[in-house]
């Protein structure tokens, strides 16, 4: 679908579900070690993380963890909302190439200030679940629904 539209506030029901998925690539691990900073070797050096309990590069956990940020932006609620909380747990390592699904259901609404609570669970290929969490969001209150941006086209070169 070439659209993103939202559900606001008023619409969406306690144990509303949704879900997203998106694949992990190299790329995203590059991406994500330059705008977060975290250069950690088991992320970014074969010969590192093969020494490691994982025996191979592992993508960042708080990489898996804005696949969560996805989700919400782009499904639940979608457009307009407002990320204000997230806790998580990891249980298994997202590797290069695993496709994650991630799990919505929404637990709570707080009529005052039109938030949302969120149960989160993540899942790679294999159905094996990888984080589980909660969101709190800012539902957005007036409908939208409006073309679907382009994911930004970027590249690396080392140094």
């Amino acid at each position: 679908m070439n659209t993103l539209t939202n559900f606001t506030y008023d619409e969406i029901t306690l144990g509303q579900t949704a879900s997203y998925s998106k694949q992990v690539t190299e790329l995203d691990i590059q991406l994500f070690a330059v705008a977060s900073g975290d250069i950690n070797p088991l992320h970014l050096d074969p010969e590192y993380a093969a020494t490691t309990r994982f025996g191979e590069r592992i993508a960042h956990g708080m990489l898996t963890a804005s696949i969560v940020s996805g989700a919400l932006a782009n499904v639940l609620p979608g457009p307009g909302c407002i990320f204000l909380e997230q806790s998580v747990k990891f249980r298994l390592p997202v590797k290069i190439g695993d496709e994650v699904r991630v799990e919505l259901e929404v637990t709570e609404k707080s009529d005052r200030r039109k938030t949302l609570t969120l149960a989160n669970k993540v899942y790679n290929q294999d159905d094996k679940l990888v984080l589980t969490g909660t969101s709190v969001v800012t539902a957005p209150t007036e409908k939208e629904s409006l073309p679907k941006p382009a994911t930004p086209e970027v590249s690396l070169s080392g140094g």
